[in-house]
């Protein structure tokens, strides 16, 4: 179905209504043209059969309509129009005149005693008006009639002249109108057509704002707002091509490690002996083997933030859950990693259940990655807490005591691959993905992280929020 034009969802409404208003006033036109056309001949005809009337006399042979050659010219002067008399007996003999005029009914007749009496009939096959003046004898008891018949040519060229000249104005009026409207309309469309124009010009790699000079005033929100579209889509390929550099960078560092370590290994091999090359290559292995991980971790950790991207896309693949025990489950070998290295690990939840829509996989990989990165960079003590929100939902924390993020530097915290000042000489094992995929998988959730520094708390602090509602959720999650 192809788009409709502004232009003719505007006019098309106008349009109708101006036709219904064409319609009404031609129907007002034709009733009184019609009515001063027929007001005007009938007139005419009752003078005509009044005038006949008066020449009506009574003599001992009966009456006589006495005619001068003048009334017999006047009564048929105009050719356009077909005009005939007839005088009748009270049962409608022809007594003079046209025997072909027809005759109005006894009744009619009787009551065209006192004035004339109008009436429409056919005379060979034509239309005619007819009008019937009935007189009486002073002194026998006779009554004659004269009737006056005219075709109604003339009245219907009126009638005709009379609409034309209502409606045709009307009619230019209104092309008229409408050609100024789509004028109007066209002028006032023309910036947007101009901003299309300019967006069809630029090159795919051009995010500058769109112009909003000219643009009306209704259309500068939907302007404003491609414009903000267009500032985040700049800002998402600044970061795509940002985080394609970073990753790129990250893998070097491993391969290039694992072809340094696998260079030594060879040479050992070649020139070493059996027993001296068996010493020498453990810790080459071993080095080699935390390359391995590390590389094997990011791959990992990159694919992770790959799926997160598309897996939660769908809100069907989220279900309501008791959150309490996934979090017990997901913690469980970090809880026993923290005691390995002498830290210590607590969680805090309640005994009843605290139920949130969420996906089981994800959200553990977000639970994992604040607790991996808590017994990265954090302090001694660590606390994972879960608790049941007032309004539905779940809010789970994880809180350390280590030195925490400089407040200037906290907005970054999220960003891929940023892993504080001088990260690229720490040797933790770390990838600066996991909060990264923390932050994207909340989106997808519906729901949302905040991470809190110094001086608020001693340490650093992320919040999760998740949502009880699932359409309550997925559009937040969208609105993020």
């Amino acid at each position: 179905m192809s788009p409709t034009s502004v232009r003719s969802q505007l006019l098309q409404p106008l349009a109708w209504i101006w036709l219904l208003g064409l319609l009404a006033a031609a129907t007002g036109a034709y009733w009184l043209a019609r009515h001063s056309a027929n007001l005007a001949f009938d007139r005419g005809l009752q003078d005509e059969v009044s005038a006949l009337a008066s020449k009506v006399t009574w003599s001992d042979r009966g009456p006589l309509l006495d005619l001068s050659r003048q009334t017999m010219e006047l009564l048929s002067w105009d050719l356009d129009d077909r005009n005939s008399f007839a005088m009748v007996d009270a049962d409608g003999n022809a007594l003079a005149g046209d025997d072909s005029v027809p005759v109005p009914n006894a009744m009619v007749l009787r009551a065209s005693l006192s004035q004339p009496r109008l009436f429409d009939a056919q005379m060979n096959g034509e239309a005619v008006r007819g009008v019937v003046f009935s007189v009486s004898s002073p002194m026998l008891d006779r009554m004659v009639s004269v009737i006056v018949v005219e075709t109604t040519r003339r009245r219907i060229g009126l009638m005709r002249d009379l609409l034309l000249v209502i409606v045709m104005p009307a009619l230019a009026l209104g092309v008229v109108t409408f050609g100024l409207l789509s004028w109007g309309i066209g002028r006032g469309l023309q910036p947007l057509r101009d901003v299309a124009a300019e967006v069809e010009r630029r090159p795919a790699n051009d995010w500058r704002p769109l112009p909003l000079e000219g643009v009306p005033q209704e259309a500068v929100p939907l302007i404003e707002r491609i414009n903000t579209l267009l500032a985040d889509m700049e800002q998402a390929i600044a970061l795509q091509r940002r985080f394609v550099a970073d990753a790129a960078h990250q893998l070097r560092t491993p391969v290039a490690g694992i072809r340094v370590l696998a260079q030594a290994l060879d040479a050992e091999l070649q020139h070493g002996t059996a027993a001296a090359s068996g010493e020498a290559w453990r810790p080459l292995l071993s080095q080699l083997g935390r390359a391995t991980d590390r590389l094997s971790r990011l791959i990992g950790q990159l694919l992770s933030l790959a799926r997160s991207e598309t897996a939660l896309s769908v809100s069907a693949e989220h279900r309501r859950l008791d959150v309490v025990p996934l979090v017990r489950e997901c913690a469980e070998p970090l809880v026993l990693e923290g005691l390995r290295q002498g830290r210590q690990v607590v969680l805090e939840a309640p005994e009843a259940p605290v139920w949130a829509r969420a996906h089981p996989l994800w959200l553990g990989e977000v639970v994992n990655n604040l607790l991996d990165n808590a017994l990265r960079y954090g302090g001694p003590h660590i606390t994972l807490r879960v608790q049941g929100c007032p309004e539905g939902g779940a809010r789970i924390e994880v809180e350390d005591d280590g030195p925490g993020i400089a407040p200037e530097q906290l907005s970054h915290v999220f960003e891929p691959f940023w892993r504080g000042e001088r990260a690229d000489l720490r040797n933790d094992g770390g990838t600066g993905l996991g909060l990264t995929i923390a932050r994207e998988v909340m989106l997808r959730l519906g729901g949302r992280i905040e991470a809190v520094s110094r001086p608020e708390l001693a340490g650093l602090r992320f919040t999760l929020w998740l949502s009880d509602d699932s359409q309550d959720g997925v559009l937040r999650g969208e609105s993020q």
